[in-house]
């Protein structure tokens, strides 16, 4: 969430910022309620200095026995009508709430400005995509054919767009998340949590998932409880309303959990295979840390997830993604793409973003330096490390052989207890 002060006093800045982004945003609704706000504060702070000061006068004139009863009734009249103007200046606030938690991050600077993915800008490649001498095929059909992956019995038990792993698929699934785990714990410093998969409304709201996006949740029935679409939510709002010391930052997180998403507006998009799921499996990293430091741990977060791909030697690409494609709550991300010879091109597998302030100002999430009389609000990161499920295609899909099997890349054999590969098992 911005900070109503900060838009108002650089209202011109904020304008171009949602701009930038393709936001439409009438600022005039802010504008007025500040007004009202303003009005209303000082009305009901010369009452109460009023009331104070006749309270004074009223203990006076008892103590010296005079009749206090007509001032004692005018200061009745005077709490009645601060009660109004408490209510009308609640109701107020929450208007300029509600208009200021629909308004998304502002863009950095460095963010280029585009309307869609086509205008993402490309920082770097890694690895060269392998050359085959056979024809390639996507990893459903691979997976399939060695019957370790069974989309179709999958569709019968929950319906489209859900997995089924069989024999070396789960157990290779189950590997990765043990791997990309016990690379963010053991060399990048990542404490590892095992989050709830079940959130309610105001952790929601407090990483920008609501209220703009309900459509995309799946919600319990009749609960205020929603399943997560990513472990960002639970453990960016860990300490959601404390303030943190600040020799204690940054905090480093990192959690796996099964993600759920509606996937609302993705309509007759990747039906096929793994890449669009309504579950999937997710190895999370999230930070939490001070302001001046939070571009730097974007960089690190970034090179985190790209060590899992360095270490499975797969080919993947780097973006900073512009206006058009930048997530609602934050101001720069960075997504990985690893590249997929059964589609002929990278795909998405991570995205990194820095969100500044701007969840931690809706989770209210604060440190204190030392020696400061305030505290201030942190900044927050996330990132994957990486998606599973895309990863798990990804290997299929550049590890293939010509007989139809599939190679283990060496840096997973000790976690598949020493298989190194996948033949058919149906």
């Amino acid at each position: 969430m911005l900070d109503a002060k900060y838009i108002i006093n650089n209202l011109e800045t904020v304008q171009k910022g949602m701009e930038k982004r393709g936001a439409a945003v009438d600022f005039s609704v802010l504008m007025e309620n500040e007004e009202k706000r303003k009005t209303l504060l000082l009305q009901i702070e010369e009452l109460r200095h009023q009331r104070n000061k006749v309270s004074d006068d009223i203990a006076k004139m008892k103590r010296s026995g005079k009749d206090a009863q007509p001032s004692i009734d005018r200061m009745r009249s005077v709490s009645e009508t601060i009660k109004v103007l408490d209510k009308d200046l609640g109701e107020v606030e929450t208007a300029i709430h509600t208009f200021l938690i629909t308004l998304p991050n502002l863009p950095h600077t460095d963010v280029p400005k585009g309307k869609d993915d086509s205008q993402n800008r490309l920082e770097k490649t890694h690895g060269s995509p392998r050359v085959f001498d056979f024809p390639v095929l996507d990893h459903a059909d691979i997976g399939e054919a060695l019957g370790i992956l069974d989309l179709t019995r999958a569709a019968k038990l929950a319906g489209a767009r859900f997995p089924l792993y069989l024999g070396s698929g789960a157990r290779l699934e189950r590997a990765l998340i043990n791997f990309m785990l016990d690379i963010h714990t053991k060399a990048h410093g990542y404490k590892e949590t095992l989050p709830p998969f079940i959130v309610n409304r105001a952790t929601m709201t407090g990483t920008g998932q609501l209220p703009k996006f309900e459509a995309d949740l799946f919600k319990l029935e009749g609960l205020e409880y929603y399943l997560i679409p990513t472990s960002e939510v639970p453990v960016t709002n860990i300490y959601a309303g404390e303030i943190l010391a600040e020799e204690d930052l940054p905090y480093k997180f990192t959690a796996y959990t099964p993600c759920f998403r509606s996937e609302a507006g993705s309509y007759g998009r990747d039906t096929k295979g793994l890449i669009r799921q309504h579950q999937f499996n997710k190895v999370e990293m999230v930070k939490i840390t001070t302001p001046e430091s939070s571009f730097a741990e974007l960089e690190s977060l970034l090179a985190n997830a790209e060590t899992i791909l360095q270490r499975l030697e797969l080919p993947y690409q780097v973006l900073t993604l512009c206006t058009g494609d930048l997530g609602f709550s934050a101001t720069k991300t960075y997504d990985i793409e690893v590249w997929m010879p059964g589609q002929d091109k990278y795909r998405e597998i991570s995205s990194c973003s820095n969100c500044l302030d701007f969840q931690a100002r809706r989770a209210n999430i604060r440190f204190k330096r030392k020696d400061a009389k305030k505290p201030e609000f942190c900044h927050t990161l996330n990132g994957s490390g990486l998606a599973v499920g895309r990863t798990f295609a990804a290997i299929l899909e550049n590890y293939q052989q010509p007989d139809g099997t599939v190679n283990i890349p060496d840096a997973l054999v000790p976690y598949m207890g020493g298989q190194k590969t996948i033949t058919n098992e149906t």
